[in-house]
């Protein structure tokens, strides 16, 4: 049954898209359609399922080399400029291969574990960067786009782990030569949601694609340089004959299990792939925390039970903190990173619920819509970490695949466990500092999707030096925020600028999907 849907239809979708974000039609659509139901944007058609029990029969059946969408504007660079393919724009049996030999490193605990101090440098000198925003930005307190900062923490992460150096993005001025890079991966994914709506054959014409090409140009460069820079620092050792030690890259390059292209085209995806999921998680995180003080307090003790004094966490002691993971894993169920999936059936038929598909069907796996269904998340739309704990009751309710923020089977997220540890690391050592509490503005700061799942305005958040003996300049500070909170409600409404967007880069169809939305073109719904 096809329902009705006329061009005043499509206008209305435009504003009520603007309005509310596109991760919330899937919600609304299920309510209508059901769990399954068929969506045509242009010459696209896409079956989308809203199920927990649904999504599993999917991913069950996506065979030996699962696609996510082939992303052909990627590809096409790589090939123009004769770069290898990495875990994110490789398919079949090389893409099995590069991710057979990426996986240990980035998968196993061991390995990961092993990232522990490189990854606690960077915060504490985030915890410091804190400190000075409050000081010359906040009144003493306030922390403004914290998101942004947020974000410069993963990148610098990210970039420890996997080129073994700093970007100075901890700085108090970022240099040059990083910004210039953030803001290339920025540009790079802009211009994707826009290039892959145009045949291929118009690319070489099209203004934007030549700025696509720039943007991929700088970022492979400052990548390759990173990657010499290594190379040679082992040549040296080598001729000096030393002790070769270090972490990812040293691996890569030692192993010859890859060519420089091929670690150069992978290293540089898995850095894309490294950012948003910590940056937009705990800024949800510390959202949440700011208006939940017992929840707040109750984290704090747990951090201080493990870890007391001036004792730094690490991946043994996080173990010890099943509130901590409980607390972002409620966060990334309320809001996944990406609140669509794709799976594009390339082995077989498959069957999903009374239904026989073919192959080439592009399935859209709603996360979003799921990780609401009341059926498995009781009181969906509050902030429960409790929930995940073991022996909880609703724990009992949940099905497997009603969270899966990062995929599932040998498709998932390659950055998971290095993502999870920056997150706890970070999450209790800020939590255990300093005391986390609202914007005095009272801005309410809901989730938009643009391309993933982020906030729509900045998060200001007000960070207080935990200790008695601080009460009363925390009090006075506060007291100065909340008056310029007061006064500067306004600014606080500003949507925050683009920030670049990577984790898993997933589901092209979601970008196709705001693109036509945000021109007013018709989207057709069907009832399967």
């Amino acid at each position: 049954m096809l329902r009705k849907s006329l061009m005043n239809v499509g206008l209305r979708v435009v504003h009520r898209q603007r309005q509310k974000g596109i991760q919330r039609f899937t919600i609304e659509h299920s309510k209508i359609y059901g769990p399954l139901w068929k969506s045509t944007y242009g010459p696209l058609v896409v079956v989308n399922v809203a199920s927990a029990e649904l999504i599993e029969q999917v991913l069950r059946q996506e065979g030996r080399h699962p696609v996510r969408t082939d992303m052909p504007h990627w590809r096409s660079y790589r090939e123009l400029r004769n770069q290898a393919h990495g875990p994110l724009t490789e398919m079949g049996a090389k893409w099995q291969r590069i991710r057979s030999i990426l996986n240990p490193r980035m998968l196993k605990p061991k390995h990961v574990s092993s990232y522990s101090n490189t990854i606690n440098e960077v915060v504490t000198d985030f915890i410091s960067r804190v400190a000075r925003l409050r000081e010359t930005n906040g009144h003493g307190v306030m922390v403004n786009d914290l998101t942004g900062e947020l974000y410069k923490f993963a990148f610098e992460g990210i970039c420890s782990v996997l080129f073994e150096t700093r970007m100075g993005c901890m700085n108090e001025v970022v240099p040059e030569e990083t910004q210039k890079f953030i803001l290339s991966v920025g540009e790079m994914f802009q211009l994707s949601q826009v290039i892959v709506l145009f045949p291929k054959s118009y690319w070489p014409y099209l203004t934007f694609w030549k700025k696509f090409v720039a943007a991929w140009d700088h970022l492979f460069k400052v990548a390759e340089e990173l990657v010499q820079k290594k190379m040679d620092e082992i040549q040296k050792q080598v001729h000096l004959d030393e002790n070769v030690e270090g972490a990812y890259l040293t691996h890569l390059l030692l192993s010859d299990q890859m060519t420089f292209t091929e670690i150069l085209g992978s290293i540089t995806e898995l850095l894309l792939a490294g950012v948003d999921t910590t940056s937009n998680t705990i800024s949800w995180c510390l959202y949440h925390l700011a208006k939940e003080p017992e929840i707040q307090e109750k984290l704090y003790q747990e951090v201080i039970g493990v870890c007391p004094g001036d004792k730094m966490p690490t991946s043994d002691d996080i173990a010890q903190m099943p509130y901590l993971k409980a607390i972002i894993r409620e966060t990334l169920r309320l809001y996944p990173v990406v609140p669509g999936n794709a799976r594009l059936t390339v082995e077989n038929e498959i069957v999903v619920g009374d239904h026989l598909f073919p192959k080439k069907t592009l399935f859209h796996l709603c996360h979003y819509a799921v990780s609401y269904d009341e059926r498995i998340f009781p009181d969906a739309h509050t902030f429960l970490p409790q929930r995940w704990l073991r022996g909880a009751e609703e724990k009992s309710k949940q099905h497997p695949f009603g969270s899966v923020p990062f995929g599932f089977g040998i498709r998932a997220c390659l950055g998971r466990r290095v993502a999870e540890l920056e997150m706890y690391l970070l999450l209790s050592r800020l939590i255990k500092h300093y005391e986390v509490r609202p914007d005095p503005a009272g801005t309410t700061v809901k989730p938009i999707t643009r391309t993933l799942l982020c906030p729509a305005k900045e998060i200001n958040l007000q960070f207080l030096d935990r200790g008695v003996e601080q009460d009363e300049t925390r009090t006075a500070a506060a007291a100065a925020a909340a008056a310029a909170g007061v006064a500067g409600t306004e600014l606080g409404e500003k949507a925050p600028q683009f920030s670049p967007v990577t984790h898993c880069m997933t589901c092209t169809y979601l970008l196709i999907v705001q693109w036509f939305l945000g021109f007013g073109l018709v989207c057709l719904q069907y009832h399967i």
